[in-house]
């Protein structure tokens, strides 16, 4: 609860300038994220530094962010509840993040309760026919963050 109550108390106090959110980066050097998805297998289990643009934000617990770069491109950075609380007003943010890069392979049947909780946390409609066989799902299992303004 104090974690979240000071990553509250920093929203509002850092507001002027840029958000540290997490433990401070320790990556020297933020690796594109079309290099991170091209070669994805090569960076499963390590800890991986990416900035883009906030594309979405959990609007329920601000457990998770996306990120995008210019082609549109997209990476989930996932917390665990209450360790860091992303502002739920970040997109459009640039934002710099940092954890570790994760594979999951999801049956069929994962992949429809991970979009239908996906589009509950959006508030969108959810048709199961949607989801196409099994999935890999990439994200990186953030430790930090900074968001500039």
């Amino acid at each position: 609860m104090r974690i979240v109550l000071a990553s509250l108390l920093a929203a509002g106090l850092l507001s002027a300038g840029d958000l540290k959110l997490g433990k401070p980066l320790a990556e020297k050097e933020a690796l594109p994220l079309a290099t991170l998805l091209a070669h994805a297998d090569d960076y499963v289990g390590k800890t991986v530094q990416v900035k883009g643009k906030i594309a979405e934000v959990c609007q329920e617990m601000g457990c998770w962010l996306e990120l995008s770069n210019d082609a549109g491109q997209k990476i989930r950075v996932k917390v665990n509840d209450g360790e860091i609380v992303f502002p739920k007003d970040g997109a459009g943010k640039v934002a710099v993040a940092e954890g570790k890069f994760t594979k999951s392979e999801l049956t069929r049947e994962q992949a429809i309760a991970k979009a239908k909780e996906d589009a509950e946390e959006k508030g969108a409609k959810f048709d199961p026919a949607s989801v196409k066989g099994p999935q890999t799902v990439y994200q990186i299992q953030g430790s930090g963050a900074v968001i500039t303004n």
